[in-house]
Order: C-alpha cells, then structure tokens, then sequence
C-alpha cells in the first residue's frame, strides 16, 4: 500500500530542498523550492487572477526545458522579486543556464495576495528580493509547515491558512510530494467544525484523525463570502519519476483536483489558483500511460493533505484577521 516518505514532505522526493524565509512584522514571506541540478518543470493555471514569472517558459515547446528553482512568495506583485533574489544568489554560486560566459539562473515564481492581514506594509524597499535570498539560503531537506516562508500571511475564507507538505510512495517506487501556500478565497475546513475537506485521504491522522463531520452544509451555494483580506493558493508538485515538460504540464493539471478536494470553492474568478510540476528524473517510467496515470492521481491526494497540513499547522500571530485551526 502506499504510504507516506520518512519526513511526510515535498524533500522525500530525493534531491529537493526548500528553504523558507518570513517577515513576521510585514507578516509576510517567501519560499524557495531547488535540487541539486536543474530539473524538468511544467505549469497549469486554473484561477482567474494569477501573478507569474517565467511561466511561458515552461510550455512544451519553450527553448529552455529545465529550471534552477522555483519561488512560491506573499506580497502580490511586489512579491515576484523574491525571484531575483534567489536568481541573483543562484548566478553568484555558479548556477544558471549557460550562454556564452555567462549563466542565466532560470527561476519561475508564483505569487499570492496577502496585503491586507494585519502586517505592516508601510515598507521603505520592497523586501521580496531580501526575503528571496534568506529562502535560499536556508533551504534543506527539513522545514516547518503553518506560518512559514510564503504561508506566513496566508487566510483561508475562515481561518488563517498557511504553508503545507506531504508525500507518497507508489509501489512502483516513484516519490510524489506536494508543497502549498494555502491564501484560498474558499474553506479548507467543513462549515464551523474543524473537520477538514481532505479527510477522506488523510495518513496516520496528519491533520487531526478527525475524519468528515456528521452532517454538511447545502452544497450549491459555497460556505464563503466575498471578502477583501486575500486569495490566491499557490503550489507545487513534485516526483523523482523522469517525465517531459508536457508530462510535467499533466502532473500539475491533475495535481489541481486537489484543490478542490481540500477547498470550496476553489479555482474562483478572484483567486489566482497556479500549480507548478517538477521532475527530478532520477526514476524511469516502467509503464508510461500506466505510471502517469498513477503519478497523477497521486498528485492530487498528496495536494490535499497538503492544503489541509497547512492549516492544522498554522499558530496566531499577532494582529490576524482570523483565528487559527487550533484556536477551535
């Protein structure tokens, strides 16, 4: 059966690091996802009001086919220059795509709203760029989920959100890992209970064991208002298995069930729903339509208990919108 990796996150896919960078005055921060060498990397979007860089460049028929990180950061517009920070910092140790004698980090970023979630915004220098060279510098195989790196600010449409992880191991032997900035328009949890959406593929009660409630809320209208603090859910799929950029593309596609598996509503006209696919090729396919299959599905459940590990994780801060999971 499969089962979760030893540390239950996106780095049991052998060869990742994260690093997490936060502001807890600006509430705030940034994350950074890398391997030990570039990687293959695909893109799907499903929310109205996306903020990227470099996403084009991860369409099958692009030039550059691998990328040197990934950045998943707060701050809206302002936030997509934590990815110069992290290439700034990946050109000064030698990485980047090669042309001539220069190198050319490649790092597409994603970026989500948190302006408005009681931190101080009243900023002299944007401090993206800043918080994107502290991610890299502190990436490792370990890190804390909640109020971390590009959670740190993040809301839910009752709850504060966060940053969240898991993996899988198929039997096949291939890895699959999720990593998740969870800032939703929508509910990762089931009306006012603290029952989450995600229940029916949690392992080894890594959200709270706590199962579906007894009873749920109509289902066609969806338990969430129009408010102004936040959305945007941001995220990242990863596996060991050896895929195109195409196959990439499908991983992140599939991985998007996951949204709504954890999430209602999810992918709505004012959150900017993006999920990025790494490939580390360290594994083969044994049987590509049967594997990719599998690698997809996987996708998506991982994504799930992702989404809802951000929110059990989450603590209070000082001055937030919303109360925390753990405040129920």
């Amino acid at each position: 059966m499969p089962q979760a990796g030893p540390l239950n996150l996106i780095t049991d896919v052998a060869g990742l690091r994260v690093g997490n960078a936060s502001d807890a005055h600006i509430k705030t921060g940034a994350t950074v996802l890398l391997a030990d060498a570039p990687f293959t990397a695909g893109v799907h979007v499903m929310g109205g009001a996306p903020g990227t860089r470099e996403t084009d460049l991860l369409a099958a028929d692009k030039t550059v086919e691998q990328v040197d990180a990934l950045v998943l950061s707060g701050g809206s517009a302002f936030g997509l220059d934590a990815a110069s920070g992290v290439a700034d910092a990946l050109r000064a140790a030698g990485r980047g795509f090669a042309v001539g004698d220069q190198r050319v980090p490649i790092v597409p970023a994603a970026i989500l709203f948190d302006l408005i979630n009681g931190g101080n915004k009243d900023w002299a220098e944007n401090p993206y760029k800043r918080l994107g060279r502290e991610a890299l510098a502190n990436a490792g195989q370990e890190f804390e989920l909640g109020r971390r790196g590009a959670g740190t600010g993040a809301t839910t449409a009752t709850l504060m959100g966060g940053l969240g992880s898991a993996s899988v191991v198929l039997p096949s032997g291939h890895t699959v890992g999720a990593l998740v900035a969870v800032n939703a328009l929508g509910s990762a949890t089931v009306g006012a209970s603290k029952h989450f959406w995600a229940a029916p593929f949690e392992l080894d009660d890594e959200f709270g064991g706590l199962g579906l409630p007894g009873q749920f809320p109509e289902p066609h209208m969806p338990p969430t208002k129009l408010a102004a603090h936040a959305n945007t859910t941001i995220g990242i799929i990863a596996t060991d298995a050896t895929l195109s950029q195409a196959q990439c593309t499908r991983l992140a596609t599939a991985a998007h069930d996951g949204y709504a598996r954890a999430l209602v509503p999810s992918h709505t006209p004012m959150d900017g729903d993006l999920i990025f696919a790494a490939a580390t090729g360290a594994k083969s396919l044994h049987n590509p339509l049967a594997d990719t299959l599998y690698l997809g599905h996987a996708a998506a459940t991982v994504m799930a208990r992702a989404i809802a590990r951000a929110v059990f994780a989450a603590q209070p801060m000082a001055q937030d919108p919303l109360p925390c999971w753990s405040s129920r």
